[in-house]
Formats: structure tokens, C-alpha cells, sequence
């Protein structure tokens, strides 16, 4: 095959693809390729132009003994490391050994390995922490408490907190996953969200009072119902009132608004605590799955970290978006934006 067929077939191929020459030089590569490596590398050795020591070794492997391989390749560019995952085949051209190097993008596919690796290292440590606590107490029980009736109700609370704090993480967890699932599907449903906050903060309004919490509601009178799966933003509700209710350690008071959004066809609800606040840098992250601001905090107050994760896909199974808005010392507010048709 002389060297224009060979640049010719390259040129079909959409992915990246680099030909290494007996003379263990970068001979040729298509567009995709050249736009990889530069214009520049063509001509030079290959350990100069692609520098990397696994992908080195896989095209050493070819080119000197005829083993094929795989090697990973990664670039910095402006939005960050883009994996590449290269297969290097062993060619013979006129009895002399080269090498065709294909490029392939799995910068996502590593993006979600490492997305389930984290979230499976969360769970188990989430889960570990109650589970260790657990058996730690059984084994007291078991021993020096045993004849203890002090003690062993003493044990036995801390027992029943350990297993609802497992048992919020389950329930949460299940109620994420279906979330997710159903991500895909917009409700369609009418719903009057101002009676559903009223039915809400109805529900909540003993647990703020026992917080020494005021619970305010304010409805826009007239608003017409929005298409919604109630159940879902009832959780959104219940989800973001707990969390102000468990935070508002200043002012005391927390106030729910239902009203017109900025700009036509949209729905707002606000819910506001006068509390310590957050800091900038935390705001971003605020609804990324088992992140907390203040872990010990969050584990005393009943928090699993998901909370805000559940709200945030169940905003955007609805096609809404989610604000959050804090000052030091001057509370929090976070901001569920729902199109009302």
C-alpha cells in the first residue's frame, strides 16, 4: 500500500489516528490526529511527539517484538484532562515493522468510573460509621452493662439513633434513585404548590417549634396551579424547610414565598432562615451527593448530605433551575425556580 492509499484510508477514520514508521518516527497521522499532537510532530520520533511512558512502552512493545497493546494518553487542554485511551497494532510495511496508534476519547467513561467510585467509597463510609457505633454497644451490652439498667437504656437510645441514621441514609438513597430514573419524564400533573406549602410547613410546624424556630408562610394570592408531580415537590418543600429549620441558629425564624418569577411563565419558591450563613467558596458544591459544610454538625442534626442532591434533580425533572444565596451572618436562601407551563 504506498502512502497515498494509507493517508487516504486515514483520512476516513473520525478518531485520532498516528502511523509510526520503522525509523521510529511519527510518519503520518489524519486531521484528527495532527489536531492532537500539532502539525509539528510529524517527521520526529515518536517519544518526542507523544512523550507519555505508557503509550512509549505499548509502541515499543509493537514496533520491536509485534505485540499489540493498549495505553492511556491524556492532555491538558482549557476545560481540563482529556483521557484518551490509544490502541497500538503492530503493522508490517514491505517487511518492515510499524505501528498505527488509535486514539479514543473515554475522558466521560472515566468521569463516571471515578463518579461511582467516590459515591460507593461515600456510601460505605456513611453506612460503616452507625454500623461500627452499633457493634460497639452490642459488645458493652454484652459485657460490663449487662446487669446495668442505667446503662442499658442509656445503650438502647443510642442504639435506636444509630439505626434511623442508617435507615434516613437508605431512604434517601432509594428516593435518589428514582428521582434520577424518572429524570428523563416532565410531570404533567396540575399542582397548586400554595396549598402544598401550606399542607408542608402544616406538617413541619411543630418540629420548628420545638426548635424555638417561627415557620412563615406567604402566597401571591391567585397563583394558578403548575404542571408537577406533587409528591416530589413536596419533598423539595420538606427538604429544604428541614435543612433552614435545623440551621437557623440566629435568627429564629424561617419564612417560605411562593410568588411570580422574574420574566414570564415561572414560579418561585423561596425558602430564607436567618441563620450563620455559608461561606462563598461552599456554595457551588452545596448540592453535590453526602457534601456537608460542617460534617459533625450535619451527623448531629440527622443530615445524610443528600438532601440538596434530591432537590436539585427533582428541580430538574421539572425543567426549573435551583439558586442559593448566603452571607455570613445573615442567613441563607435558596431559590426553586418552576415553569408554569
Amino acid at each position: 500500500m504506498d502512502g497515498r492509499q494509507l493517508d487516504d484510508i486515514l483520512a476516513a477514520v473520525p478518531l485520532p489516528m498516528v502511523l509510526i514508521g520503522a525509523r521510529e518516527q511519527i510518519t503520518t497521522a489524519n486531521a484528527a490526529g495532527r489536531a492532537l499532537l500539532g502539525e509539528g510532530q510529524i517527521g520526529r520520533h515518536y517519544a518526542i511527539g507523544l512523550r507519555q511512558p505508557a503509550l512509549l512502552a505499548a509502541i515499543g512493545a509493537a514496533l520491536r517484538e509485534g505485540v499489540p497493546g493498549q495505553a492511556p494518553y491524556e492532555v491538558i487542554g482549557p476545560s481540563g484532562t482529556v483521557t484518551w485511551l490509544v490502541t497500538v497494532t503492530p503493522l508490517s510495511n514491505a517487511g518492515r515493522p510499524e505501528a498505527l496508534c488509535a486514539f479514543q476519547d473515554v475522558t466521560e467513561q472515566e468521569r463516571i468510573g471515578a463518579f461511582r467510585r467516590d459515591f460507593v467509597a461515600n456510601v460505605s463510609h456513611e453506612l460503616r460509621s452507625p454500623l461500627t457505633t452499633l457493634v460497639s454497644i452490642i459488645d458493652t451490652l454484652k459485657g460490663a452493662a449487662r446487669d446495668d439498667p442505667a446503662a442499658r437504656e442509656r445503650f438502647l437510645t443510642a442504639m435506636q439513633h444509630e439505626a434511623q441514621r442508617m435507615a434516613r441514609l437508605v431512604r434517601d438513597l432509594l428516593s435518589l434513585s428514582r428521582t434520577e430514573a424518572e429524570e428523563r419524564r416532565r410531570p404533567n400533573t396540575p399542582v397548586d404548590v400554595a396549598e402544598l406549602a401550606r399542607a408542608v410547613t402544616d406538617t413541619l410546624r411543630p418540629q420548628a417549634e420545638a426548635a424555638g424556630v417561627a415557620l412563615e408562610l406567604g402566597a401571591t394570592p391567585g397563583i394558578p396551579p403548575i404542571p408537577a408531580d406533587a409528591d416530589q415537590l413536596t419533598q423539595v418543600l420538606q427538604n429544604l424547610i428541614e435543612n433552614a429549620i435545623k440551621y437557623d441558629t440566629l435568627g429564629r425564624r424561617v419564612t417560605v414565598r411562593i410568588h411570580p418569577g422574574q420574566g414570564e411563565g415561572m414560579l418561585r419558591i423561596d425558602v430564607a432562615d436567618q441563620g450563620e450563613g455559608i461561606e462563598p467558596q461552599h456554595l457551588p458544591r452545596l448540592t453535590e451527593r453526602f457534601y456537608r459544610v460542617d460534617r459533625s454538625r450535619s451527623r448531629e442534626q440527622g443530615g445524610t448530605g443528600l438532601g440538596l442532591a434530591i432537590v436539585k434533580h427533582i428541580v430538574n425533572r421539572h425543567r426549573g433551575r435551583l439558586a442559593i444565596a448566603s452571607e455570613r451572618g445573615r442567613g441563607t436562601t435558596v431559590s426553586v425556580f418552576l415553569p408554569t407551563v
